[in-house]
Protein backbone atom coordinates (compact mmCIF):
# COMPACT_ATOMS: atom_id res chain seq x y z
CA UNK A 1 0.00 0.00 0.00
CA UNK A 2 2.82 2.43 0.95
CA UNK A 3 4.67 1.65 -2.30
CA UNK A 4 1.51 2.65 -4.46
CA UNK A 5 0.93 5.47 -2.20
CA UNK A 6 4.57 6.52 -3.80
CA UNK A 7 4.04 5.59 -7.00
CA UNK A 8 0.44 7.38 -7.14
CA UNK A 9 1.95 10.77 -5.65
CA UNK A 10 4.69 11.09 -8.40
CA UNK A 11 1.99 9.77 -11.33
CA UNK A 12 -0.48 12.86 -10.10
CA UNK A 13 1.84 15.46 -10.46
CA UNK A 14 2.61 14.63 -13.78
CA UNK A 15 -0.90 14.27 -15.10
CA UNK A 16 -2.03 17.82 -12.86
CA UNK A 17 1.01 19.46 -15.16
CA UNK A 18 3.40 19.91 -12.81
CA UNK A 19 6.58 18.44 -14.21
CA UNK A 20 10.16 18.97 -13.62
CA UNK A 21 11.99 21.21 -16.16
CA UNK A 22 14.67 19.34 -17.56
CA UNK A 23 17.78 19.67 -14.91
CA UNK A 24 21.23 18.24 -15.56
CA UNK A 25 22.72 16.12 -12.83
CA UNK A 26 26.59 18.12 -14.21
CA UNK A 27 27.99 16.58 -11.14
CA UNK A 28 26.41 12.96 -10.81
CA UNK A 29 29.50 11.18 -9.51
CA UNK A 30 30.25 13.42 -7.12
CA UNK A 31 26.64 14.21 -5.70
CA UNK A 32 26.43 10.03 -5.77
CA UNK A 33 29.19 10.07 -3.13
CA UNK A 34 27.81 12.93 -0.88
CA UNK A 35 24.09 11.48 -1.30
CA UNK A 36 26.16 8.30 0.31
CA UNK A 37 27.70 10.36 2.77
CA UNK A 38 24.29 12.36 3.52
CA UNK A 39 23.25 8.48 4.19
CA UNK A 40 25.70 7.29 6.28
CA UNK A 41 25.43 10.55 8.33
CA UNK A 42 21.79 10.79 8.80
CA UNK A 43 21.84 6.66 9.61
CA UNK A 44 24.41 7.48 12.73
CA UNK A 45 22.80 10.69 13.87
CA UNK A 46 19.95 12.88 12.42
CA UNK A 47 17.52 8.78 12.09
CA UNK A 48 18.41 8.03 15.88
CA UNK A 49 17.67 11.84 17.26
CA UNK A 50 14.40 11.86 15.18
CA UNK A 51 13.00 8.53 16.43
CA UNK A 52 13.70 9.95 20.35
CA UNK A 53 11.76 13.12 19.19
CA UNK A 54 9.32 10.98 17.69
CA UNK A 55 8.55 9.57 20.84
CA UNK A 56 8.33 12.93 22.82
CA UNK A 57 4.73 13.67 23.58
CA UNK A 58 2.58 14.41 20.98
CA UNK A 59 1.70 18.41 22.22
CA UNK A 60 5.65 18.96 22.16
CA UNK A 61 6.09 17.82 18.80
CA UNK A 62 3.09 19.97 17.63
CA UNK A 63 4.22 22.90 19.45
CA UNK A 64 7.95 22.76 18.27
CA UNK A 65 6.67 22.10 14.99
CA UNK A 66 4.41 25.20 15.26
CA UNK A 67 7.33 26.91 16.49
CA UNK A 68 10.00 26.38 13.89
CA UNK A 69 7.12 26.78 10.79
CA UNK A 70 6.57 30.33 12.62
CA UNK A 71 9.53 31.57 12.06
CA UNK A 72 9.94 30.35 8.38
CA UNK A 73 7.51 33.41 8.24
CA UNK A 74 10.36 35.68 8.65
CA UNK A 75 12.07 34.15 5.15
CA UNK A 76 8.59 33.62 3.60
CA UNK A 77 7.29 37.56 3.82
CA UNK A 78 10.39 39.19 1.72
CA UNK A 79 9.74 36.21 -0.96
CA UNK A 80 5.92 37.11 -0.98
CA UNK A 81 6.63 41.21 -1.77
CA UNK A 82 9.20 40.25 -4.03
CA UNK A 83 6.47 37.94 -5.89
CA UNK A 84 4.17 40.16 -5.71
CA UNK A 85 2.27 38.24 -3.26
CA UNK A 86 1.08 40.93 -1.18
CA UNK A 87 -1.92 39.65 -0.01
CA UNK A 88 -0.38 36.54 1.05
CA UNK A 89 2.45 39.12 2.63
CA UNK A 90 0.13 40.58 4.96
CA UNK A 91 -1.39 37.62 5.95
CA UNK A 92 1.81 36.00 6.95
CA UNK A 93 2.55 39.15 8.47
CA UNK A 94 -0.85 38.74 10.46
CA UNK A 95 -0.05 34.81 11.15
CA UNK A 96 3.55 35.64 12.47
CA UNK A 97 2.12 38.93 15.10
CA UNK A 98 -0.71 36.71 15.87
CA UNK A 99 1.29 33.69 16.48
CA UNK A 100 4.53 34.98 18.41
CA UNK A 101 2.18 36.80 20.64
CA UNK A 102 -0.80 35.41 21.88
CA UNK A 103 0.41 32.09 20.69
CA UNK A 104 3.25 31.81 22.68
CA UNK A 105 6.29 32.03 20.14
CA UNK A 106 4.38 30.18 17.30
CA UNK A 107 4.25 27.36 19.90
CA UNK A 108 -0.12 27.31 19.06
CA UNK A 109 -1.33 28.36 16.02
CA UNK A 110 -3.83 30.78 16.99
CA UNK A 111 -3.45 32.79 13.67
CA UNK A 112 -5.84 29.60 11.83
CA UNK A 113 -8.38 29.98 15.02
CA UNK A 114 -8.75 33.40 13.33
CA UNK A 115 -8.89 32.42 9.80
CA UNK A 116 -5.72 33.16 8.74
CA UNK A 117 -4.54 29.83 7.14
CA UNK A 118 -0.77 28.83 6.78
CA UNK A 119 0.09 29.66 3.13
CA UNK A 120 3.27 27.96 0.73
CA UNK A 121 6.33 28.36 2.11
CA UNK A 122 8.42 30.65 0.00
CA UNK A 123 12.29 30.93 -0.16
CA UNK A 124 14.71 32.82 -2.30
CA UNK A 125 15.07 29.88 -4.66
CA UNK A 126 11.50 30.18 -5.31
CA UNK A 127 11.69 33.63 -5.96
CA UNK A 128 14.53 33.34 -8.66
CA UNK A 129 12.75 30.97 -10.35
CA UNK A 130 9.55 33.09 -10.49
CA UNK A 131 11.53 35.43 -12.27
CA UNK A 132 12.54 33.09 -14.58
CA UNK A 133 16.20 31.96 -13.49
CA UNK A 134 16.79 28.84 -14.96
CA UNK A 135 18.13 26.13 -11.83
CA UNK A 136 21.17 25.00 -12.99
CA UNK A 137 22.53 21.90 -12.55
CA UNK A 138 21.37 19.25 -9.48
CA UNK A 139 23.77 19.65 -6.69
CA UNK A 140 23.78 16.98 -3.79
CA UNK A 141 24.84 19.41 -0.48
CA UNK A 142 26.73 17.65 2.41
CA UNK A 143 23.85 17.39 5.34
CA UNK A 144 21.50 20.25 3.44
CA UNK A 145 20.57 17.62 0.82
CA UNK A 146 19.36 18.00 -2.09
CA UNK A 147 19.26 21.63 -4.06
CA UNK A 148 19.77 22.96 -7.28
CA UNK A 149 22.72 25.61 -8.35
CA UNK A 150 19.93 28.25 -8.24
CA UNK A 151 18.47 27.56 -5.09
CA UNK A 152 22.03 27.54 -3.57
CA UNK A 153 22.79 31.04 -4.32
CA UNK A 154 18.88 31.95 -3.16
CA UNK A 155 19.95 29.93 0.29
CA UNK A 156 22.92 32.63 0.16
CA UNK A 157 20.10 35.28 0.82
CA UNK A 158 19.07 34.21 4.20
CA UNK A 159 23.18 34.85 5.28
CA UNK A 160 23.30 38.22 3.55
CA UNK A 161 20.90 39.95 5.06
CA UNK A 162 17.38 38.23 3.72
CA UNK A 163 16.40 36.22 7.39
CA UNK A 164 15.51 38.37 9.74
CA UNK A 165 15.83 35.35 12.16
CA UNK A 166 19.33 35.19 10.98
CA UNK A 167 19.65 38.73 11.83
CA UNK A 168 18.49 39.33 15.37
CA UNK A 169 20.74 36.04 15.90
CA UNK A 170 23.94 35.04 14.29
CA UNK A 171 24.05 38.19 12.59
CA UNK A 172 27.33 40.14 13.19
CA UNK A 173 26.19 43.58 14.06
CA UNK A 174 23.44 42.25 16.45
CA UNK A 175 23.52 40.87 20.10
CA UNK A 176 19.67 40.08 20.74
CA UNK A 177 19.74 36.10 20.67
CA UNK A 178 23.21 33.66 20.22
CA UNK A 179 24.67 32.14 17.39
CA UNK A 180 23.73 28.94 19.45
CA UNK A 181 20.23 29.64 19.65
CA UNK A 182 19.87 30.75 15.80
CA UNK A 183 21.89 27.39 14.89
CA UNK A 184 19.64 24.92 17.35
CA UNK A 185 16.72 26.85 15.77
CA UNK A 186 17.90 25.23 12.44
CA UNK A 187 19.06 22.29 13.63
CA UNK A 188 15.42 21.38 15.38
CA UNK A 189 13.65 22.31 11.94
CA UNK A 190 15.80 19.22 10.49
CA UNK A 191 15.06 17.16 13.54
CA UNK A 192 11.27 17.85 13.30
CA UNK A 193 11.33 17.41 9.47
CA UNK A 194 13.28 14.05 9.94
CA UNK A 195 10.97 12.55 12.48
CA UNK A 196 8.02 13.20 10.71
CA UNK A 197 9.36 11.34 7.88
CA UNK A 198 11.21 8.38 9.26
CA UNK A 199 8.73 5.88 7.66
CA UNK A 200 8.00 7.59 4.44
CA UNK A 201 12.26 7.76 3.85
CA UNK A 202 12.69 4.06 4.62
CA UNK A 203 9.87 3.31 2.25
CA UNK A 204 10.93 5.34 -0.46
CA UNK A 205 14.77 3.87 -0.40
CA UNK A 206 13.08 0.12 0.19
CA UNK A 207 11.03 0.11 -2.78
CA UNK A 208 13.08 2.62 -5.29
CA UNK A 209 15.69 0.39 -7.50
CA UNK A 210 17.50 3.89 -7.38
CA UNK A 211 17.26 5.60 -4.02
CA UNK A 212 19.42 8.20 -5.44
CA UNK A 213 17.44 8.83 -8.89
CA UNK A 214 14.29 8.61 -6.85
CA UNK A 215 14.62 11.72 -4.01
CA UNK A 216 16.57 13.62 -6.92
CA UNK A 217 13.26 13.25 -8.95
CA UNK A 218 10.82 14.17 -5.94
CA UNK A 219 13.07 17.08 -5.48
CA UNK A 220 13.15 18.87 -8.67
CA UNK A 221 9.40 17.95 -9.17
CA UNK A 222 8.77 19.49 -6.45
CA UNK A 223 10.29 22.67 -6.48
CA UNK A 224 8.80 23.22 -10.01
CA UNK A 225 5.80 23.14 -8.31
CA UNK A 226 6.38 25.89 -5.86
CA UNK A 227 8.18 28.36 -7.86
CA UNK A 228 4.60 27.94 -10.87
CA UNK A 229 2.56 28.18 -7.50
CA UNK A 230 0.37 24.97 -8.94
CA UNK A 231 -2.66 23.85 -6.42
CA UNK A 232 -1.67 20.61 -7.37
CA UNK A 233 -1.31 18.61 -4.11
CA UNK A 234 -2.53 14.91 -3.10
CA UNK A 235 -2.81 13.43 0.05
CA UNK A 236 0.58 11.74 -0.10
CA UNK A 237 2.41 15.05 -0.01
CA UNK A 238 2.15 16.99 3.59
CA UNK A 239 3.00 20.02 5.02
CA UNK A 240 4.35 21.31 1.05
CA UNK A 241 8.19 19.11 1.30
CA UNK A 242 9.37 17.45 -1.09
CA UNK A 243 10.12 14.04 0.94
CA UNK A 244 7.48 14.44 3.00
CA UNK A 245 5.04 11.49 1.85
CA UNK A 246 2.46 10.18 4.29
CA UNK A 247 2.26 6.39 3.77
CA UNK A 248 0.60 6.30 7.08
Amino acid sequence: MKKIKIVLFITLLSLTGVKAETTKDCFEGLNRATFKFNQVLDGAIFKPVASVYRALPSPIRSGTSNAMDNLSNLVTIPNNILQGQFKEAGENTLRLAINSTIGVLGIFDVANSFGFEAYEKEDYGQTLGSMGVKPGCYLVLPVLGPTTVRDTVGSLGNLMGGDAWYNITAGKDTQHVSDVEYWGSRGLTGIDFRAKNLDSIDNLEKNSMDFYASVRSLYLQDRERKILNSKATTETQNDGDWEEVETQ
